[in-house]
């Protein structure tokens, strides 16, 4: 068991998406730093697996808390239960988010408006409830899973492109009003990462994934929680990441669409990089996902 920290032992750490990819590491982050969990996800037997882990290993308290973000009422629910158990959050991680491929008009409405849901207004209610905390006790921290996406244009991915140029422009205002505070608002852009986010959002054939290097979902984390500890606005991870969010800043939107769009084309490669997570809680959520459609449930 790894030694606690002890500056932080009654501090809390809430975090979204906590059984896979981002939210997994960033869960382990914390716990080695001494946090206390608070972990959301709509998987009761995942959040189970993960709570256990984290506490054999860190020996922090993990609280488990099983809901889902799709749903309007979620964001609301967490907080009442957190306030409920008299827990003050800490560091507030918005993780959770999906997306899904395809050209606008092929997709069903009511997905695109879940994932509107998801990525944009769950984020916006956790945001507002917490902050509300944070800034009456002026004290807190809350890192914003964005993407490099959120800066271009992303043909075939367009919904989640767009839901993340919201949560850009979001939080670099919510970090200039909350510049004479004590609360920290932090914007994380990876690139494609090595997470389950291409299998939930059906484009697993693209030329991103199959043919392209991905992030290794502990740098990524890594990259935000430093950044996020340090009180930075805004942190891009990655040499590669950077160089694309450069590359797009010179080009016009129809250049950056273009561009793109080639890497969201269904790969014709006959030897791909990948058909499935290296990431292993990535790997364990597909898997997960898999089971769980075979016995009847939806869990995508």
């Amino acid at each position: 068991m790894a030694d606690i920290n002890m500056e932080n032992r009654n501090k809390y750490a809430l975090i979204t998406g906590a059984t896979s990819g981002f939210g997994y590491e960033f869960s382990k982050l914390f716990a080695r730093d001494g946090y206390n969990l608070v972990l959301v996800a709509r998987s009761k037997e995942r959040l189970d697996e993960v709570t256990v882990e984290i506490k054999n290993k860190f020996g922090v308290e993990v609280t488990p808390f099983e809901c889902d973000l799709f749903e309007k009422d979620c964001a609301k629910k967490v907080y009442d239960k957190v306030t409920e158990m008299g827990i003050n959050i800490n560091a507030l991680v918005n993780d959770a988010g999906q997306g899904e491929w395809g050209r606008f008009v092929d997709i069903d409405l009511q997905r695109m408006l879940d994932i509107i849901q998801l990525n944009i207004s769950s984020l916006v209610s956790l945001t507002w409830y917490f902050l509300k905390d944070m800034v009456t006790r002026n004290e807190g921290r809350i890192l914003q899973v964005a993407s490099e996406a959120g800066k271009t244009p992303m043909p075939l991915l367009s919904v989640y492109a767009a839901t993340k140029a919201f949560l850009l422009s979001f939080t670099a205002s919510l970090a200039n009003e909350l510049k004479d505070t004590d609360v920290v608002v932090t914007a994380l852009l990876p690139g494609a990462s090595d997470t389950d986010f291409f299998h939930k959002a059906h484009a697993e054939d693209t030329v991103a994934y199959k043919e392209q290097e991905l992030q290794d979902p502990a740098d990524v984390a890594k990259d935000g929680y430093e950044a996020l500890m340090r009180g930075e606005d805004r942190v891009i991870s990655g040499g590669k990441t950077k160089m694309h969010v450069f590359r797009s800043n010179m080009m016009s939107d129809a250049a950056a669409a273009s561009g793109s769009r080639k890497l969201m084309e269904p790969s014709q490669s006959n030897d791909p990089k990948r058909t499935s997570p290296e990431h292993d809680a990535s790997r364990k959520e597909r898997e997960h996902i898999e089971s769980s459609a075979g016995s009847g449930s939806n869990d995508l």
